[in-house]
């Protein structure tokens, strides 16, 4: 991947961090939401310091093994997010712009 496209992977998911911190600020303080919720802020910031770690692979084999990594945390978080809205936690609408970006 060229910079530029690694600057932009690393702006985007700074940005989806912030917004799952958003996110958990903002969720019922139910147990049950705050149990889902303290998983969605692992996996859903840890994405960010993932990819960075992509970025200073030294080489392909390392590449492809964190770059895994961080897609396994965001399809963790995608099944929290699932859970969210199943349960009646959240609505759809407040997370369907989170889901897309994940």
């Amino acid at each position: 991947m060229n910079e530029s496209g690694n600057q932009d992977l690393k702006i985007r998911t700074k940005k989806f961090a912030l917004r799952i911190i958003r996110l958990y600020k903002a969720l019922p303080n139910s147990v049950e939401a705050q149990v889902i919720g303290k998983q969605i802020l692992r996996s859903g910031t840890s994405v960010g310091a993932q990819y960075r770690e992509v970025t200073r692979a030294r080489s392909t084999a390392e590449f492809i093994s964190k770059i895994e990594s961080a897609s396994q945390e965001l399809e963790e978080t995608m099944y929290w997010f699932e859970l969210l809205i199943e349960s009646e936690l959240f609505k759809l609408e407040k997370l369907r712009n989170l889901q897309n970006e994940a």
